[in-house]
């Protein structure tokens, strides 16, 4: 079980791949778990979209059902399928028992390009909910079905959907270590990174352009920023000691990091480029683990200043520790919750280590899983799915679990340990 970042340490060279360079497999998904009083959604095969590589409207099914709040009424069997509202007939849908019904086209264009319609139709009413039309290469079909989910969750559930987003981790295999990003579904999987020696702690920066993470190349953990566009990374600390857990602020201009520059693991700021290095904790004890809040006036972390690790908070600015967490002798990896409303965490609950959410106004805690040890919880972008790692079988997998405990997955690769991952936010324009 990983608890203090600054402490997992082994040496050597790095072999750098470009962000091009594809992962052995992707990622597959497997649905443990169902929401309560999921939508019954239909999904018409879109007009055209058979001559395609991808079918688009497969990928939107997967995306919603993997979601547990959507369950697919079946579009079988049909005399023909509808491409616009004109064609729909209704009584055959509420027949069917659904809610919600999903029609679009997929037409080539004379420049190589793809036209996508798409229209979200109530049933019941008769009506057009949402709908866009989009012209794209085959490249970005996927990506294109991502923004037609996305656009029906939030439609149909009043909140913004993270199909389009992208996540970050770490897959082992054998001896070599791999950073990785691919899509929120596991789908093409791609290496940014790869080392015979550990590489942790993955942030992404707000824009989405950006990882903060800790290599450990030159015999000492540290923190570096590594470029998605250009490949290029820059030094962030390389301080005497160890230099470990880069959080990033939500201007993306600082990351508060761990160094042990001056003593034992304490908490400091410094801006993106290295500079401006100022210290926020003053303990004699182990202070890791920081993570802004989304207004940016706050870091959460986790130190055993008081006999055992728990989860506190500091001003931004410096001042007081607050003390967060007093459930259970064993509370550690704190992350703010987008609305800045709760924290996710990992709690120790006898031999296990589970993901808990606690609110910061009723101080209340949620646990959200019970077997295994878990570690490393990320929130997605939306605050509704909380991604994470954990065991099974005694190999390192991803698994995510919903806000409310209901739904849950898991993320596995044919081969390798998963560890370490981060959830993207979502992309202006996305």
């Amino acid at each position: 079980m990983k608890i203090y970042h600054p402490f997992r340490i082994a040496l050597s060279v790095l072999l750098w791949l470009s962000l091009a360079t594809a992962a052995y497999a992707q990622l597959t998904i497997e649905i443990i778990g169902g929401g309560a009083n999921q939508v019954p959604i239909a999904i018409t095969p879109f007009k055209g979209e058979e001559t395609l590589p991808q079918k688009v409207t497969a990928v939107v099914a997967a995306d919603l059902v993997r979601s547990g709040l959507f369950r697919m009424v079946d579009s079988g069997g049909l005399t023909a399928i509808p491409a616009e509202p004109a064609e729909v007939q209704y009584p055959v849908w509420t027949a069917r028992g659904a809610d919600a019904l999903a029609i679009g086209s997929v037409s080539p264009l004379p420049n190589g390009y793809w036209d996508v319609r798409f229209r979200l139709l109530d049933v019941a009413k008769r009506a057009q909910l949402t709908g866009f039309a989009y012209q794209v290469t085959t490249q970005q079909l996927r990506s294109t079905a991502h923004k037609i989910a996305d656009a029906i969750y939030e439609k149909l559930t009043g909140d913004v959907g993270v199909f389009g987003t992208r996540i970050t981790y770490v897959v082992k295999r054998g001896t070599r270590f791999e950073l990785q990003v691919a899509d929120a579904d596991g789908y093409g999987a791609q290496t940014v990174l790869a080392s015979n020696e550990p590489i942790i702690s993955p942030k992404w920066s707000p824009d989405g352009t950006r990882l903060a993470y800790v290599s450990f190349e030159r015999r000492k953990p540290i923190v570096y920023i590594q470029s998605l566009l250009t490949g290029s990374r820059t030094v962030v600390a390389n301080f005497r000691g160890s230099n470990s857990a880069p959080a990033w602020s939500p201007d993306g201009g600082r990351l508060a990091l761990v160094l042990t520059k001056d003593g034992n693991s304490q908490i400091y700021q410094i801006n993106a480029d290295g500079g401006n290095l100022s210290r926020l904790t003053h303990t004699g004890t182990i202070d890791t683990e920081p993570s802004f809040s989304p207004d940016g006036q706050w870091v959460i972390f986790t130190s055993d200043r008081g006999g055992s690790p728990q989860i506190y908070r500091v001003p931004a600015s410096g001042g007081a520790p607050e003390r967060l967490t007093f459930e259970g002798g064993y509370n550690v990896s704190p992350r703010y919750a987008p609305d800045g409303k709760s924290f996710v965490f990992i709690q120790r609950n006898g031999g296990r280590f589970n993901v808990a959410v606690q609110d910061f106004v009723s101080k209340q805690t949620q646990l959200l899983t019970e077997n295994g040890i878990d570690e490393s919880p990320s929130f997605a972008p939306n605050g509704r799915i909380i991604l994470y790692a954990t065991e099974i079988g005694g190999r390192g997998i991803l698994a995510a679990v919903s806000s409310d405990g209901r739904v849950r997955q898991r993320f596995s690769a044919e081969i390798g340990d998963v560890r370490e991952p981060a959830w993207g936010p979502i992309l202006k324009g996305q």
